[in-house]
């Protein structure tokens, strides 16, 4: 066991500089991911006892996200990407303190910190999407979201047990908000160090400054299409998993637990996969995913109690990884494609992503709130997640018709043999096989 934590370390160190510095930057972030993504919608959910308003919360983060992007891009014409990727991971947390200053929790005050965090996510989303893109290519990419995603998984092991436990020992009676104080502290501190290990890397800005465009290749309507499916997930699953486990398990200890039990079970598949893992084999990993998250969707949406949760949360945190896994490089391939045969930035599509994306959230999002505002809070946390999860299941057929489509595209640009050729591969990338 030694021997081969040996040999996967000396494999890491072997990989260029900037890979190695993305992933630790990534590493050091994901400790507080768990926080954001579930912590502050329970305690939006403890402190208002709404769901609608979680949902509210998560719909201006949404908001915040493409318009940040958007913003981005100028940006990085002005500022180096270091500085605006650690941007976005202090906004992270100056957000959480936003939220814990609010006395009330009325639908201003949740909005602002909202579209704050929105930003936070645009500026780290933006960057970190781009530089993933620019270090890696269609052989390494697998091993690259496969070692991000164990890593994901093992820190989604702790984080949300410790947070958890400690916001419901310590945090007895009125001192839970300063639990959450002490937490959001912490969090701040972690984006410092995320921050300063970023600035180690030799990153370097899109060199084609143009980055916004109205019109685009066929295929990558195609892949718009997917992003809108991934987004309907996206705009109920943030608050999702929070709002359920404070509602039918009552506590973030419990919440805590939750999480952790899934990710133990998904670390180990994680890790079988992003080491054996190829190509041809990511569409089979974006299906397992998309059957998972289904699967949860049914044990919510019959049982609808402590033991659904628990299911849903095993289920769930074992599809996620799975979809990621398979999700970006499938994205990537199709922007290294295009981007050489359109002659575009990477950014330009990037950016453009993030519409598709923002369009099934706010689908997703507003499923919740028109089931929970014409019928009731239990009705949409129970049903919604099922009509979204098998509306997913339509993105097996699209990611298959996607890659059989770029296969015949480089197909058409390549020499025989079908290879990808150097100036088909962005500069400083090494084929890595996991």
């Amino acid at each position: 066991m030694f021997n081969k934590l040996k040999t996967e370390l000396q494999f890491f160190r072997e990989q260029p500089h900037d890979f190695r510095i993305l992933v630790l930057t990534n590493m050091i972030y994901a400790l507080v991911l768990p926080v954001i993504d579930i912590f502050v919608a329970a305690y939006v959910m403890r402190n208002s006892n709404d769901p609608t308003k979680v949902v509210i919360y998560q719909l201006t983060i949404y908001t915040g996200i493409p318009l940040t992007f958007l913003l981005n891009g100028f940006l990085l014409n002005r500022f180096n990407i270091k500085k605006l990727y650690a941007a976005g991971m202090l906004l992270s947390g100056v957000s959480m303190m936003i939220m814990m200053s609010l006395k009330t929790l009325d639908l201003v005050g949740v909005g602002i910190a909202g579209i704050i965090m929105g930003m936070s996510f645009g500026f780290y989303w933006a960057n970190r999407d781009y530089l993933a893109l620019a270090i890696t290519n269609d052989k390494n990419r697998n091993y690259y979201y496969g070692l991000e995603t164990f890593f994901y998984t093992i820190i989604a092991v702790v984080v949300p047990l410790v947070v958890g436990w400690f916001i419901q020992t310590a945090g007895s009676g009125q001192d839970v908000k300063s639990a959450y104080i002490i937490v959001t502290g912490m969090v701040f501190l972690i984006t410092i160090a995320a921050s300063i290990v970023c600035f180690k890397g030799h990153f370097r800005n899109p060199s084609d400054k143009k980055f916004i465009y109205f019109s685009f290749h066929p295929y990558w309507r195609k892949l718009l299409t997917l992003a809108s499916l991934k987004g309907l997930a996206q705009g109920y699953l943030v608050t999702a998993p929070a709002m359920l486990i404070m509602l039918l398990l009552g506590k973030e200890g419990a919440l805590g637990t939750a999480q952790s039990l899934g990710a133990i079970i998904a670390a180990f598949i994680m890790y079988i996969i992003g080491r054996n893992a190829k190509p041809e084999h990511r569409l089979l990993i974006f299906a397992a995913g998309l059957i998972c998250f289904a699967l949860a969707a049914l044990f919510n949406g019959a049982l609808y109690n402590a033991t659904g949760v628990i299911f849903f949360m095993l289920f769930l945190l074992v599809a996620k990884p799975m979809l990621d896994m398979a999700y970006f490089p499938i994205q990537f391939s199709v922007i290294d494609i295009l981007s050489k045969k359109e002659q575009r930035s990477e950014f330009a599509y990037i950016l453009n992503h993030e519409m598709g994306l923002y369009i099934g959230r706010f689908i997703g999002a507003g499923t919740f709130i028109f089931l929970a505002y014409y019928y009731s809070n239990e009705i949409a946390l129970r049903y919604a997640i099922i009509i979204i999860a098998f509306m997913q299941l339509m993105s097996i057929f699209v990611a298959r018709i996607i890659i059989q489509q770029g296969k015949s595209l480089i197909a058409e640009e390549l020499a025989p043999g079908n290879e990808i050729p150097d100036e088909y591969q962005p500069q400083g990338k090494t084929n890595i096989h996991p």
